[in-house]
């Protein structure tokens, strides 16, 4: 998208079936490396502040390390990462000669050289880039199965609830933040479990032998539903204990997405399909998804179980993954992508006047492409039965029919983004001036005073790079008229789930709708809406008051001021701003109903209250998150 929003979070999770030596002898040493990197490269579209990996050696010695964790803030985090670990390998294969393909000597002598791996992609919606902020996160005991790494995709709406939780446990949190709060729940049920376990056996076993059976027995199952039951928010959460067990689990509503594929050598977990397919060379088929409210438990042996944890809700997966954040060479996500620039052609073509000899088409950024295709090719469909009832009704002659059938709508590259220029050399009173050439426009295609441009987007958020750079740039190759689409609908309302949205004041459908109030008289209105959300803040009542904002106007007059309001003061071009309808959406997607931050309609109570605080927020004219 033009404007540019924090992505999404990614994990990636890896377990070895079979001993380490199968893999060795099979592969080569660096056979599960490899299939990290993948996995994790290949998600960088999700996260691009951090990364960070862990390793866990499963029944190793002691006197050994048994994991590993490195975590990045680099520029490229995953490279810096593989490389640093890359390192040992070849000095272990230099140094260790014909050992380096001993399994027993290459976990001895070579960090993450163990059977279950944790990768994650950071893209922080709290926190500073620091090193500390970035997964996988520890929780460490001398006893491998209290031990605790964790990595997930997530936000929580109640992160006060839970903190208060864990101090009526007994606990002191370290900080009230939704990633402390979470591995410390976990972590409690977790170190309540192997106690009861060690209760179990302690007076039939040695203590060594109750560790072992500690290790074999723990049930992640039960530690997972007795810690996940009071978590509200969007969450893939995956976590490894010290003695091999792993754990992906999903949140009832299915907000963030989750996959996975297993076969008899490995068990592989990640936020996208398209990593899993490439890594694996597998086919889509043969990927599953974690269901809503399921876990994926691996057990220190290597067995899984896909199982229910808490009662699954509605399905409400997020839509603004399929739009925008999942890669688009997922077969599903690339056709739906094609079908949102296909439903919008109706409007398209109202905007234009039906006039396709004097428009010209293109789109911004790359991502938007898939949805420009699929526009085009609802241009071709309404042009070709437009041509088959002009040849029915008015039998054409040769010459005018060979210019009828000739006819194809323009398409061009108009803007192209310079990625290598910075604006950060300039003062404040000339950066408007140095953001305007951030993009490069293609000249002389456009018949000036005679063309319209038609652009696409993948959606509008704050609208401010629209007005500060983009229509400016475009205004300069003098078209008749500007009409810019957005293969979303209009962001109304914050997001809470992963999606650092959550000032109200910054999105332009929001803005839009303060100026009509103005305009129309009805800003008593704002008052209003502030005393509800007030009152819903104090009595945790789950109601979206905000809505009743929005209501009082049409999704066209709410179109036509965000135009108003992105049109640059100096613009002669007409311009004007088309957004995807809801309906439209849901037919284009349909698997992924998740549509909270262009309706209000929050699959979650913590989610209406987020709406209402950031409301609060905004009137109190405090610049901060809502949860």
């Amino acid at each position: 998208m033009s404007d540019s929003i924090l992505h999404e979070c990614g994990i990636a999770l890896i377990r070895l079936r079979k001993p380490l030596s199968y893999y060795i002898d099979k592969y080569g040493p660096t056979y599960a490396i490899n299939k990290m990197y993948i996995l994790m490269e290949k998600q960088h579209n999700r996260g691009q502040d951090g990364a960070g990996i862990a390793n866990i050696k499963i029944d190793h010695e002691p006197g050994y390390r048994f994991f590993s964790r490195y975590r990045s803030v680099k520029t490229q985090p995953v490279a810096h990462l593989f490389k640093k670990i890359g390192k040992k390998y070849k000095k272990a294969q230099k140094e260790g000669k014909e050992k380096y393909k001993d399994a027993r000597w290459l976990k001895q002598n070579v960090a993450f050289s163990g059977e279950l791996w944790l990768g994650h992609l950071r893209y922080g919606t709290h926190g500073l880039n620091s090193i500390e902020n970035v997964h996988p996160f520890l929780r460490q005991n001398s006893w491998r199965s209290r031990n605790l790494v964790m990595a997930g995709n997530f936000n929580m709406t109640n992160v006060d609830e839970l903190f208060n939780v864990l101090v009526e446990l007994g606990q002191h949190p370290k900080d009230k933040v939704d990633t402390v709060t979470v591995m410390e729940k976990i972590g409690h049920f977790l170190d309540l479990e192997v106690q009861s376990l060690f209760e179990k056996y302690k007076d039939e076993f040695s203590n060594k032998e109750v560790s072992e059976i500690i290790e074999k027995e723990l049930d992640l199952l039960r530690v997972l539903k007795r810690a996940c039951k009071d978590f509200d928010g969007g969450y893939t959460m995956a976590g490894l204990t010290g003695s091999g067990s792993a754990f992906v689990v999903r949140d009832p509503s299915g907000i963030r997405p989750a996959y996975y594929y297993a076969d008899d050598e490995v068990v592989v977990v990640a936020s996208e399909k398209p990593a899993i397919k490439t890594a694996f060379n597998i086919n889509y088929s043969q990927i599953k998804e974690i269901r809503p409210g399921h876990a994926l438990i691996i057990d220190k042996d290597g067995e899984f179980q896909h199982q229910e944890i808490i009662k699954p809700l509605s399905k409400t997966s997020c839509s603004f993954e399929r739009i925008y954040f999942s890669r688009g060479t997922d077969p599903e996500i690339y056709q739906e992508r094609k079908q949102l620039g296909k439903l919008l052609v109706p409007q398209v073509l109202k905007a234009i006047n039906f006039d396709l000899k004097n428009t010209i088409f293109s789109y911004i950024p790359n991502t938007a492409e898939t949805a420009f295709m699929g526009m085009m090719a609802g241009i071709e469909d309404y042009l070709i039965a437009k041509q088959k009832d002009i040849i029915i009704d008015s039998k054409p002659t040769v010459d005018s029919l060979d210019d009828l059938l000739s006819f194809r709508p323009r398409t061009e590259k108009i803007v192209i983004k310079d990625v290598k220029l910075r604006t950060f050399i300039t003062d404040d009173s000339h950066r408007d001036d140095m953001v305007a050439h951030v993009y490069d426009t293609t000249y002389e295609v456009v018949n000036k005073g005679k063309d319209t441009l038609v652009i696409i987007d993948d959606s509008i958020v704050r609208g401010t790079t629209l007005e500060k750079s983009i229509l400016k740039m475009l205004d300069r190759l003098q078209p008749k008229k500007i009409v810019v689409i957005s293969s979303a609908p209009q962001i109304r309302f914050p997001d809470c789930y992963g999606i650092d949205m959550s000032k109200m004041g910054e999105f332009v459908a929001f803005r839009a709708v303060i100026q009509l109030l103005k305009e129309q008289g009805k800003d008593y209105l704002l008052g209003e809406v502030y005393e509800q959300c007030q009152q819903a803040w104090q009595n945790g009542e789950p109601i979206n008051h905000v809505k009743k904002l929005y209501e009082q106007f049409t999704y066209e007059e709410i179109s036509e001021k965000i135009t108003d309001i992105v049109r640059p003061a100096d613009m002669k071009a007409e311009l004007q701003v088309i957004f995807q309808t809801v309906e439209n959406l849901h037919k284009a997607i349909p698997g992924h109903s998740g549509d909270w931050y262009f309706t209000g309609n929050y699959p979650t109570p913590g989610g209406m209250r987020v709406v209402n605080r950031s409301y609060l927020n905004y009137m109190d004219g405090k610049l901060v998150r809502a949860y």
